[in-house]
């Protein structure tokens, strides 16, 4: 099975660590062997709840980063400054160790392989997760479906999944990206360190006659920004998709 039907009954699950792999100095990709595991569509996130000796729980939600494998989830987790979860899973959880995860959840942030229209990403910081799960997808299932990134990071070691995006951009047809560095640029980068912005949009992304499927994702105010920009540029508000995170409480 490669999707689990959109709204069906959520339910937790007894989850394993069976693969870790360093994205960046702050962000880390752990691969979950989820017994019953239902399916997903690249888009979609679950959620992870943990349980202290006490009885006292905490859940997070997270993007899944790559497309349905049988009983596989992965999941790319950036450390949170005091965070309750992000650093156990980073620091503390082993392979082998248990956790608790519910999902798929979503149905609205989500791209199908059968879909042909361009498509426009964008992602701030983690936000690239789930459209990473797009592209993945896209691969997966040889779609010639022409896919555009924007991806806005503080800085180059901030980039998640950098080996990967570059081998994609050369070797994948119609798939291409673009950066913007918030905070400091490589050497050889035309431009100078910025906040993603209206030239951005306009330059790298599709322009609203081709009526592209937009998907924006990333931190609160950066998806409200974005998704004002792309509807200013005069897409369609019904075609531009947001997924939003912030701090929870």
């Amino acid at each position: 099975m490669t999707a689990a039907r959109v709204g069906a009954p959520l339910t937790w699950r007894l989850a394993r660590l069976v693969e870790r792999r360093v994205e960046t100095p702050s962000a880390q990709t752990l691969v979950l062997d989820v017994p019953g595991w239902p399916g997903h569509l690249p888009g979609q996130h679950l959620d992870v709840r943990l349980t202290a000796e006490d009885g006292y729980q905490a859940v997070r939600s997270y993007s899944l980063a790559e497309p349905a494998d049988g009983e596989r989830v992965a999941l790319t987790v950036q450390r949170v400054a005091d965070g309750e979860v992000s650093p156990y899973l980073l620091d503390g959880y082993g392979e082998g160790d248990p956790v608790e995860v519910r999902g798929p959840a979503g149905g609205w942030f989500v791209w199908r392989p059968e879909q042909a229209d361009p498509v426009l990403l964008i992602g701030g910081g983690s936000g690239v997760v789930p459209l990473m799960a797009m592209i993945r997808a896209r691969r997966k299932a040889g779609s010639r479906t022409p896919f555009r990134l924007i991806y806005s990071v503080r800085t180059p070691t901030d980039v998640i999944y950098a080996d990967e995006l570059r081998r994609r951009t050369r070797d994948d047809f119609g798939l291409d990206v673009a950066y913007v560095y918030t905070r400091q640029a490589p050497d050889g980068w035309r431009g100078e360190p910025h906040r993603l912005g209206l030239a951005d949009v306009n330059t790298h992304g599709w322009p609203p006659d081709l009526e592209p499927l937009c998907y924006v994702c990333g931190p609160t105010g950066f998806v409200e920004t974005v998704a004002d920009l792309l509807v200013g540029l005069g897409h369609q508000p019904r075609r531009v998709r947001t997924e939003r995170f912030g701090p929870t409480g």
